[in-house]
């Protein structure tokens, strides 16, 4: 294989595969956690599949970034660009279940605040 061939661009295509997809499952089960801690939705199977029409988008949108900042910073500086990703990474997921997870318009007694009790004090919501 050519050497011009292998590059950032084509390992940033199977880093953003593997995170953006470890990203995506990440949210997609915490999100399904948290809507069945404060009985979010119709019932489990509605939610089962908003949750599947989701994790491909999802998955997407992980995985993009992680192909811009290895194709890009991952040139220069590769370990600056892994650690771009990861803080991406963590963001994206936090943003996902804080999101579409805990919505201020839904009250419920089961959570106060819309806030599941295993969620930790610690990481915002």
């Amino acid at each position: 294989m050519p050497e011009a061939s292998r590059g950032p661009w084509r390992s940033g295509v199977r880093l953003g595969i593997g995170a953006g997809g470890a990203t995506a499952l990440v949210a997609v089960v915490a999100l399904g956690r948290v809507w069945a801690a404060c009985d979010v939705g119709v019932n489990a199977a509605a939610n089962s599949l908003t949750l599947a029409f989701l994790a491909p988008l999802a998955w997407l949108a992980a995985a993009l970034p992680w192909l811009a900042l290895h194709g890009t910073l991952g040139r220069r500086h590769r370990a600056l660009a892994l650690v771009a990703g990861l803080v991406f990474s963590v963001w994206f997921a936090w943003f996902l279940v804080t999101w579409l997870g805990m919505p201020d318009a839904y009250p419920q007694s089961r959570c106060p605040g819309n806030v599941p009790p295993w969620w930790p004090d610690f990481v915002p919501s």
